[in-house]
């Protein structure tokens, strides 16, 4: 309390009365206890290493665009999204089925299946994702001369770090699921972009060409470093959290629900980066760099879903399990008002800036500039309501997500196909748009007709009905 009223005192007096309240509710964000002040404490910490992350991936691209040229670092990065992308997607859905279970079996003091959900999880997650490598190479052997040149050999390389992008999500999901947003996000969003700079620039101080392979190089060594030692410490910390002990493996029962998260999330994946996919495939490397940065930058806006949804998983699942409906409502509310007002006001200011944040990965990058506005306006469509495929999750609707995401993605490939031969990369930029409108009102409908919630960044919670449906 001292420190807020000496805070209080240094502010100008027609800043006292709003800014004190600030202080205030920041101060019990931080000290009270609960669910609620966990989940925005939590928040808070994914908010703050996602705006130090998009810094930092913002500057890894910039650079990475002025070491390679615009070719090199359009194969790049069409190859890069493409590796995440499927890697991501290999842990089959285990790593937000952990964010689902072990609330759960927490609060019920099952810590017998705690031990085992987590154990199967890595395991399983390495054995997915190298068997998604095997499968990778043996489509490179066999369908290899379908395939540019130019993408061969990143692509390789590429598939080499599909088992630790699978371990990685497992480990992130693991730390969400125990309210450790430090070590669940630095991570991949913090360690690896830098990692992935620090090993490009000594490879080319070594002599090696400022090609895609030589970025793809660096990825791969970054993964496996960033990877093992996120291993080390989560599991460091799970041993102090849980006592060692027997463990209780229900696979079939925690498959049942990761496979259809991981339809969910295949589909959703597909949807948030299909633009970069189509347009690798039907334009040139060109067209590919100044697309990504374009959505590079516009991403900077993408963070505050990802840090609300981060945070409101965990609590999303504790207040089912309570079988609090009004709760429910109210969080759910939170998490949207939490993700529409920070995402207008930090996209309007990226894209008033936008053709200065362009010029940094070079000249020709300000070409993206309407791409950027386009992006803009289907970003703030999703935002109005927040988390809604998360909470549909938690609540065990996940066949209902697979339908409306498979919509979404119909209708976000068909404008691409449509678009793209006549407008380019602009084209693009309407059918993701689009796309994310089209998503924003199908999920809003599902969460009224599923939950009885009426999901919006401008609506109270109090118009939620008074029973729950879940299963």
């Amino acid at each position: 309390m001292a420190v807020i009223e000496t805070a209080e005192k240094l502010l100008p007096a027609g800043l006292r009365p709003i800014g004190g309240r600030t202080l205030r509710m920041l101060a019990a964000v931080l000290t009270e206890g609960g669910e609620k002040a966990t989940a925005q404490r939590m928040a808070l910490t994914a908010f703050s290493i996602r705006i130090l992350s998009a810094a930092l991936a913002f500057i890894s691209q910039i650079v990475l665009a002025r070491l390679m040229g615009e070719y090199e670092y359009g194969v790049f990065v069409f190859v890069w999204v493409l590796v995440v992308m499927v890697g991501d997607l290999s842990c089959l859905g285990f790593h937000t089925a952990i964010v689902r279970f072990l609330p759960q079996y927490k609060a019920a003091g099952a810590f017998d299946e705690i031990r085992g959900l987590t154990g199967t999880a890595r395991v399983f997650a390495l054995l997915s994702g190298t068997a998604m490598l095997a499968a990778g190479m043996l489509g490179l052997h066999f369908f290899g001369d379908t395939i540019e040149a130019y993408y061969l050999v990143p692509i390789f390389l590429g598939l080499l770090a599909m088992p630790m992008i699978a371990l990685g999500d497992i480990l992130e999901g693991t730390s969400r699921a125990n309210h450790w947003a430090v070590m669940a996000l630095s991570p991949v969003y913090i360690i690896r972009p830098i990692l992935i700079i620090a090993f490009m620039l000594i490879a080319i101080a070594m002599g090696a060409p400022h090609t895609a392979v030589t970025a793809m190089q660096a990825a791969l060594a970054a993964t496996f470093v960033t990877a093992l030692g996120q291993y080390g410490a989560t599991l460091y910390r799970l041993r102090r959290h849980f006592d060692e002990g027997p463990r209780k493996v229900d696979f079939l029962a925690w498959l049942s629900v990761a496979f259809p998260i991981f339809l969910i999330e295949g589909v959703s994946f597909l949807l948030t980066n299909s633009d970069v996919v189509v347009v690798g495939i039907f334009l040139e490397p060109h067209d590919v760099a100044i697309y990504f940065a374009a959505a590079k930058t516009m991403a900077l806006v993408h963070f505050i879903n990802f840090s609300v949804k981060a945070a409101a998983g965990p609590r999303f699942s504790a207040i089912i399990a309570e079988g609090d409906h009004a709760q429910l409502a109210s969080a759910a509310a939170d998490a949207a008002r939490w993700t529409f007002w920070p995402a207008l006001g930090v996209g309007l200011a990226v894209l008033a800036a936008g053709h200065l944040l362009l010029s940094l990965f070079g000249g020709a990058f300000t070409a993206g500039y309407l791409v950027m506005a386009i992006l803009l306006a289907g970003i703030l469509a999703k935002s109005l309501v927040g988390p809604a495929e998360t909470l549909l999750m938690m609540a065990g609707k996940q066949n209902l997500c697979v339908a409306l995401y498979a919509g979404a993605l119909t209708a976000n490939v068909s404008l691409n196909l449509a678009l793209i031969p006549d407008y380019g990369i602009e084209g693009t930029a309407i059918a993701t748009a689009s796309a994310m409108a089209v998503e924003a009102i199908l999920l809003h409908v599902a969460v009224r007709r599923a939950l009885g919630i009426v999901l919006f960044a401008f609506t109270s919670p109090s118009a939620a009905t008074p029973e729950m449906r879940v299963r």
